[in-house]
């Protein structure tokens, strides 16, 4: 199994839905960084589960930093990052060792790890783990943030209901990372956790579509071909569980367009930085950054755990069964994967910077 991502600042991740806790390593970050405990946190909070609209397991996501940070910054050798499981109710899940969940990894977890895989809430494939991704990616966001790049997302979609697009990148940004719902427009919002409760009511969940903006990236950063920042970012971004599809700028719309349009025109602002008219391409040309805001789309699954009768199989025995999925479930899980987006994003930008100009820059 491969549990590392990342070349000159690498994310390890371990643990399980219902084991002791998730554990996240953050290597390769430069002495001297600031580490804001509370921040992480807040970090967290965020995609923790809220109100009706979210699952009813509530952990308090106390974390404990074992190593690699010392008086509040980093100390340059690995930060590891232990965040326990507190509130498991693992007999929700006794009948279902043997059972394929539709929209789950159960099945294919059998191919791979034939039983030996802990089937509890998910097990290594629950959006539980995705808590490391939040604990370390938050000590990136901050130092990114202390170099002038900022990342935010917003629920661009949920339910077909849509929000409004970036405006004012910058002041959008600051104003979604206030926000636990995170829309730019709270009418839209509203519409969308009504839409939540509604499918919840019935039983069902579901998707959506996460929009997110870095502003303040360098121009020159990234390679092309196989190290391209969509490379990378599509990588990271593809290991959020829910995410079943990333698109970069105006992405699959550029396919309806004409050249002249889908190109970005370039031109010489007031204070003599080349920027572009438009921002289809995403920020990126050729796998590397032009200065302009990056700008990615990831489309997120409805929760596949839902209550109504499915049809599915018990691989075990080898015979059909239906299945009413019982426990605690979200009915919507966009609005907690926001962050992880952002923490995700962080991640990988940390480490094309240190790449591109050593791992001292973000100091």
């Amino acid at each position: 199994m491969k549990d590392t991502f990342g070349q000159s600042i690498s994310i390890t991740l371990a643990g399980e839905s219902h084991g002791f806790g998730i554990v996240a390593i953050l290597s390769g970050m430069a002495p001297g960084i600031p580490v804001d405990e509370d921040f992480i946190a807040a970090q967290l909070t965020k995609r923790r589960p809220s109100g009706a609209i979210s699952t009813s397991r509530q952990e308090a996501d106390e974390f404990e930093i074992l190593s690699g940070v010392f008086g509040g910054f980093t100390t340059g050798t690995a930060i590891a990052i232990l965040i326990p499981n507190k509130n498991t109710i693992s007999k929700d899940y006794s009948e279902l060792a043997s059972t394929a969940r539709p929209g789950h990894a159960d099945y294919s977890a059998q191919c791979k790890y034939h039983g030996f895989q802990d089937y509890r809430g998910g097990g290594h494939f629950s959006g539980r783990i995705t808590a490391g991704i939040v604990a370390a990616g938050a000590i990136c966001l901050s130092a990114l943030e202390k170099k002038g790049i900022k990342i935010g997302t917003h629920i661009a979609e949920c339910a077909g209901i849509r929000d409004r697009k970036f405006k004012n990148t910058e002041e959008d940004i600051d104003s979604l990372n206030e926000k636990l719902f995170a829309v730019l427009d709270d009418e839209s919002g509203k519409k969308m956790e009504e839409a939540i409760l509604a499918a919840k009511s019935e039983g069902d969940s579901v998707g959506g579509i996460l929009e997110t903006a870095v502003a303040g990236v360098p121009a020159g950063i990234g390679e092309p071909y196989f190290d391209s920042i969509e490379s990378r970012l599509a990588h990271m971004l593809f290991s959020i569980p829910a995410v079943k599809g990333v698109e970069f700028g105006s992405g699959f719309d550029m396919a309806k367009m004409r050249g002249s349009e889908a190109n970005d025109s370039f031109f010489v602002d007031e204070n003599g930085k080349i920027s572009t008219k438009t921002n289809h391409n995403g920020g990126i040309n050729g796998g590397i950054s032009n200065g302009c805001d990056i700008t990615f789309r990831c489309a997120i699954k409805p929760t596949p755990s839902v209550s109504k009768e499915q049809e599915t199989v018990d691989f075990i025995k080898n015979e059909n069964k239906n299945l009413s999925i019982k426990g605690r479930h979200d009915p919507a899980i966009i609005h907690r994967a926001r962050v992880v987006a952002d923490s995700a994003a962080a991640i990988v930008l940390c480490d094309i910077l240190a790449q591109r100009y050593g791992t001292d820059w973000l100091r």
